[in-house]
């Protein structure tokens, strides 16, 4: 399935979706790119609201997107590997039997299916500013990467063979 058509599913059966996406054998570029597709999406969802911030404080646009790409794109990639290894510790001791790599794509994946939200909410955040229709919007788009994250992790701990 394509990528867009993957992350619409991610609502419905996220646990599906990522067994499919890990099935086979571990590509590791392929976990890269949708960690760092996941980030690119994240990063560009921050335009709105530096822009606001920089126009309401006086700041520079420049500095708060710099600090902003160095956050989204260098620092949360790494970041999340040892989210990931962490959350497969964990599972390992709970009796999970799902390899590094596929506790790896539940977690990027996750982030990747629950950008289109976080692109909302950098709109929102830019358009509209602080208050209660921000934290709904950051809420909703929280809620539901946990959700796919935590059915994906579940699924592939489950499934693996030992």
């Amino acid at each position: 399935m394509s990528v867009t058509k993957d992350i619409l599913a991610s609502y419905r059966r996220p646990g599906k979706v990522v067994l499919r996406r890990s099935a086979g054998a571990p590509r590791e570029d392929r976990a890269l790119v949708i960690v760092m597709v996941a980030c690119v999406l994240i990063f560009v969802a921050q335009w709105p609201r530096l822009s606001r911030e920089a126009f309401v404080t006086d700041q520079d646009f420049d500095m708060l997107l710099g600090a902003s790409l160095l956050a989204w794109l260098f620092l949360m990639p790494l970041i999340l590997y040892g989210v990931a290894a962490i959350s497969h510790m964990v599972a390992k001791i709970m009796g999970g039997r799902a390899t590094w790599y596929e506790a790896r794509i539940a977690l990027f994946w996750a982030l990747l299916a629950a950008s289109p939200l976080w692109l909302l909410w950098g709109l929102v955040a830019g358009f509209i500013g602080a208050g209660p229709a921000m934290d709904i919007v950051g809420v909703i788009a929280v809620g539901a990467f946990l959700a796919i994250w935590i059915s994906g992790l579940w699924a592939v701990e489950r499934q693996a063979e030992p």
